[in-house]
């Protein structure tokens, strides 16, 4: 196991170069002037030469990419060129409300697609089976983006039960004190006894939380069924059918328990896909998060901001394929 640990960590290293290699290519290659960007619209020509000197981009290539290394090696993502601000900063600072509303999501998927998948094996070709199914392709195929928008007209518009976006009220932000520990704000609001801010931070994600959790409900749902149906025919399944013992046992203890394999490699790429993909959503809900960060980056072309998100979602994918490879390395059927 020490091995395979090792030998997925090399391998993980070794796509983090090559994605780290590739972007900063094309951030070089790709037509524009970055240096102008830093000094403003209306810099002079020696400002702007003044700027590419204190950027570094008089310097050949491969110096560059040395100097990017060495200061990625210390955790330098370099600054913005908009804000001036290190992107290291920036991330943290909207890092937490993304993947506070992928957890949530990722909650969802997992407590609605199990069951689902779990119903629909159970009743292979019945009604239950087919409407689990179409659920399952529908939440698959759904744009994200009319699926939340649907969403707001349904619970804000028409039946007036949830709020229209943002992460919190702005009664709410005027008159409460926000506590800011850890920045995931219901987690901060929850430990500090400060119920109302909760409350309202738990109705603003529930739009934004379904639109999002959409997905991997869909392919959590099919991974579990396609799973569960392969296991059912196993010879240690009838041998337990044959003992007598209760078919809800005999589904969710020994067939359940043996299919989570596939499902938790599902569930691992959907929380990375989910926490890079999230801008169209958060864009729709005004949702404070890396994906309003990336969006505004690629329409200004910051580079460096550009960049800081891409390694970050290339780190995320690999730490989670190493999770979920070592989740399904733990089962004694796998060789590693």
């Amino acid at each position: 196991m020490r091995s395979f640990i090792v030998k997925r960590v090399l391998l993980g290293i070794l796509v983090l170069f090559g994605v780290i290699l590739i972007t900063f290519i094309l951030t070089r290659v790709i037509p524009s002037n970055p240096a102008a960007q830093w000094v403003g619209q209306r810099a002079t020509a020696e400002q702007i030469e003044a700027a590419k000197i204190e950027l570094g981009l008089d310097k050949p290539l491969y110096v560059q990419l040395g100097r990017y290394l060495a200061d990625l090696a210390k955790g330098d993502l370099g600054r913005s060129l908009r804000s001036h601000q290190p992107v290291s900063a920036e991330l943290r600072a909207y890092l937490p409300a993304t993947i506070e509303l992928v957890l949530v999501s990722t909650i969802v998927a997992v407590i609605i697609g199990i069951p689902l998948g779990v119903a629909s094996a159970k009743r292979k070709d019945h009604m239950v089976d087919h409407v689990s199914r179409f659920f399952s392709v529908g939440a698959v195929s759904l744009p994200t983006f009319w699926v939340g928008m649907f969403l707001q007209l349904i619970f804000y518009r028409w039946l007036e039960l949830l709020p229209l976006g943002g992460q919190l009220s702005m009664s709410i932000k005027l008159t409460h004190e926000i506590p800011h520990i850890t920045g995931f704000l219901m987690f901060d609001s929850l430990i500090t006894g400060n119920f109302v801010v909760f409350k309202d931070a738990l109705a603003h994600i529930i739009l934004p939380g379904i639109t999002v959790a959409l997905y991997p409900i869909g392919l959590v749902a099919r991974m579990t069924r396609s799973a569960l149906l392969e296991i059912l025919d196993e010879d240690y399944i009838r041998a337990a059918r044959s003992y007598g013992l209760p078919e809800r046992m005999v589904l969710w203890s020994y067939a359940l328990k043996n299919s989570l394999g596939p499902t938790a490699t599902v569930v691992a790429l959907s929380i990375g896909y989910t926490l890079v993909n999230t801008f169209l959503v958060e864009a729709i809900f005004s949702w404070p998060g890396i994906g309003s960060y990336i969006s505004s980056a690629v329409i200004s072309l910051d580079y460096p901001a550009i960049m800081g998100v891409t390694i970050f979602s290339a780190c995320a994918y690999v730490v989670l394929n190493l999770i979920a490879d070592v989740i399904i390395a733990l089962d004694p059927r796998v060789r590693v």
